[in-house]
């Protein structure tokens, strides 16, 4: 061996060793859990009862016992511990007095939460069994955890002007596709939500280097023409965000050209230096680039230099513009790009404590604006990391992408156990349900790539996502199995419209090729099949619109015999909903899924099919909490909803036996008619209206005088003039003398 080998040998061997001491240095962990709730609803006396841990470290609480303390008095209790190692993945809930009797945190099998240590001191910080205060037991939703959001590249969705680009005109003839606004249609894709890939004046296709953040970019339109688009969107009940794009700008916006002029003003608007310190960045990229005024830093690329948020003014023009497209134009919202890289501190270039500060600052900001404004962070990273970003009243919620691997792996794999391992960790560790799923987006290989090109893979996967807990994305053209592989162009190509010239796109030369597959894989051809990919994402988004345990429910993993077979149950209210998904490619039979006595509940229950109606299950779950003998076919996706108690031969809920009372309609969900009940103790006159979910009256099904007793009226959805109404979620509501009562009901078809 000659002596350049060895050298290098020595080396490598070195940076082995240093590598392993470092990952095995003992970390710091700070554990905090805040319990003001548990003592404002009487589940927690600070008198009386203390805060335990229990986890994968410490024999989930017997070795030793790990008690918290409240040194101060402010209802937060916290212990560090400094046994653990860099990367270490933990699992671990909080107890009250040490007891597994149904007070500890997420009762039931497989709810822990789970945490990956980072390579320096670290704390958490969370609410006792995710419980905020007004937030019903399960923490605060908003408008957003309704929403099923799609994700357009303007550029490639529709042209409608022959210049070979997708324009904001003919985005917004193409609207009823995704959702026409109408109730009595089911022909639409039933999205409620649109993001929009950026949309300013930049010198790239993509557009994720701005050179004037207040405009549109010319090949799209005008100003007019995207108000215009906003307006019709919000007519159709869709809500609108954009990307805002703060952690950077292109090196062609006008900022910029007079920082390198040496204008003064503009100077600290990005960082110079005078020589090339000579930093990487994460994926070893160069971040220090040449100018003939100095050495700029620009994390992606040349082309798009970082702005220096050290400078006040800088802030102040991005949170200005956040103004002026929340206030001035009217969007409901942004998605933010970058949100790791914001502030640099040294030698540390992402989630540094000024960008986590950044943000905080830029949150309070925007909700002074527009206290509804939604805030969506791509921080592409682990969940552990993720998760700093979505509490401390920073960010409203970040995309999940650690939960989309696993999605993508278990379908792949045929194996869904770490599936249900990550589902429950990322559920349990978020505020309540506030993490954007996909499957891929715009910087990934399309999904239907990922899954080799089997469309049951995709159904499946498309089942996993939009019944798991959080907020639903759909990139263009998923939903008719678009393919896109390699560079960022090719994952961003044309939307598939028919299967003639050029796939319907434009009548001229299409920016960018169309995909290959586009004669078998577009929206004329899938439009009319009951067994295509279109009409399966239909299906699914419809029955997800129309139950409220799919958007806003809670989450209890089911143990399953087969490790192919995804369980989970979702709650809200009255409703529990079975969703059960095979990964494997062969049917499967005799599997058994076993609960808890905080899921389950021994004895009989009636299962109704949401994705086929008329198709009921029959279970029996036994004192054990298992459920036996259930089938299911090759990648097959099960939404089955518990049918609701009833008070025996009526069939109905059982109402009080004296005064004014609405009752849940029956059966719920319906097709094609339900049977509405009240109680009038007096004579009065009565008014039962009903209305769709953006508060419009549809038809008035009772209004005239009545006499006491018990009534009960059938509607067929249908209004006066006998037009048929679409599956949806409707609100009833009951008015007489001062009383005024509203309960929603579910049509499924």
């Amino acid at each position: 061996m000659n002596n350049s080998m060895m050298r290098a040998l020595t080396f490598v061997v070195f940076c082995i060793l240093l590598f392993t001491a470092s990952d095995l240095q003992a970390v710091e962990l700070t554990f905090r859990v805040r319990m003001s709730y548990q003592v404002e609803i009487g589940n927690f006396d600070p008198g009386s009862d203390f805060v335990d841990l229990a986890g994968s470290f410490n024999g989930w609480g017997t070795d030793p016992l790990t008690q918290l303390t409240d040194a101060d008095g402010d209802s937060i209790y916290e212990i560090t511990l400094d046994r653990f190692t860099g990367s270490e993945y933990i699992e671990f809930k909080y107890r009250i007095n040490a007891q597994w009797d149904g007070t500890e945190e997420f009762p039931g099998v497989g709810n822990n939460r789970g945490y990956t240590v980072m390579g320096s001191d670290d704390t958490i910080l969370v609410w006792y069994n995710d419980m905020l205060p007004g937030g019903g037991g399960v923490g605060e939703l908003h408008w957003w955890n309704d929403t099923v959001f799609y994700e357009i590249l303007v550029r490639s969705f529709y042209d409608s002007d022959g210049d070979g680009i997708g324009d904001l005109a003919g985005l917004t003839q193409k609207l009823d596709y995704l959702n026409d606004g109408d109730p009595a249609t089911d022909s639409d894709l039933g999205i409620t939500g649109i993001w929009l890939m950026p949309i300013h004046d930049s010198p790239t296709y993509h557009g994720y280097d701005a050179v004037d953040y207040r405009s549109i970019n010319p090949d799209y339109g005008t100003m007019a023409d995207f108000e215009a688009f906003l307006a019709a969107a919000h007519a159709r009940g869709i809500k609108v965000i954009i990307d805002y794009v703060m952690n950077h700008c292109s090196n062609q916006h006008p900022w910029f050209v007079a920082s390198a002029n040496n204008d003064p003003t503009y100077r600290d608007w990005f960082r110079w230096s005078t020589s090339n310190p000579d930093q990487t960045g994460p994926w070893g990229q160069d971040v220090w680039h040449w100018d003939a005024s100095g050495w700029y830093y620009g994390l992606f690329w040349s082309g798009m230099p970082d702005l220096n948020y050290e400078t006040q003014a800088v802030k102040d023009e991005m949170f200005e513009t956040a103004t002026y497209w929340l206030d001035t134009i009217g969007v409901d919202g942004f998605r933010l790009d970058a949100v790791l890289y914001v502030i640099e501190e040294g030698d540390q270039l992402q989630n540094t404590a000024s960008t986590l500060q950044f943000w905080q600052d830029y949150n309070t900001y925007v909700k002074s604006v527009k206290p509804d404004v939604v805030s969506v962070g791509e921080a592409w990273t682990s969940t552990s990391i993720v998760l700093q970003y979505v509490t401390e009243d920073r960010l409203d919620f970040c995309f999940e992408f650690d939960l989309s691997y696993a999605m993508l792996g278990a379908v792949n794999d045929g194996n869904a156990e770490y599936l249900g391992t990550k589902a429950s960790q990322v559920y349990g560790l978020y505020p309540y349900l506030q993490f954007g799923t996909f499957l891929t987006n715009h910087d990934q290989d399309r999904v239907l790539n990922v899954l080799g090109h089997d469309e049951d893979k995709n159904k499946v996967a498309a089942g996993i996502y939009m019944t798991l807990p959080g907020i639903p994305f759909v990139y263009y053209g998923e939903e008719i199995g678009m393919i896109g592989s390699g560079a960022h162009e090719y994952i961003r190509s044309p939307m598939q419209w028919t299967d003639g010239t050029n796939a319907g796109f434009t009548t001229g030369t299409p920016w960018q090729a169309i995909n290959s597959n586009y004669q078998q894989f577009n929206v004329l051809v899938e439009d009319t099949d009951p067994g295509s990919l279109l009409d399966w994402y239909r299906r699914l988004i419809e029955v997800r619109n129309g139950t409220p345990a799919l958007r806003r429910g809670t989450h209890d993993p089911l143990a399953s015999s087969t490790s192919q077979v995804l369980a989970f149950l979702r709650s809200y209210e009255q409703q529990t909903v079975l969703c059960m998904a095979n990964t494997a490619n062969h049917a499967l039979g005799s599997i058994t899924l076993t609960g808890s006595a905080g899921s389950l509940e021994p004895g009989d229950h009636t299962l109704i099919n949401l994705l086929a109606i008329g198709d009921t299950l029959n279970i029996t779950v036994t004192p054990a909490y298992e459920v036996t003998g259930l089938s299911m076919a090759a990648y097959e996706m099960k939404i089955y909803q518990f049918e609701v108690v009833t008070d025996g031969e009526s069939g109905y809920g059982a109402l009080p036996e004296a005064g004014l009372r609405l009752g849940q309609n029956y059966p719920n969900p319906f097709n094609p008619s339900t049977t509405i009940m009240f109680d009038l103790p007096q004579a009065d006159h009565v008014k039962l209206s009903i209305y769709n979910m953006k508060g419009e009256l549809i038809t008035t099904i009772i209004d005239q005088y009545m006499t006491e007793g018990r009534k009960e009226v059938n509607w067929t959805a249908r209004n006066s003039s006998g037009r048929v109404f679409s599956s949806g979620v409707y609100c009833y509501r009951l008015v007489s003398g001062d009383f005024v009562q509203t309960k929603k009901m579910v049509l499924l078809k």
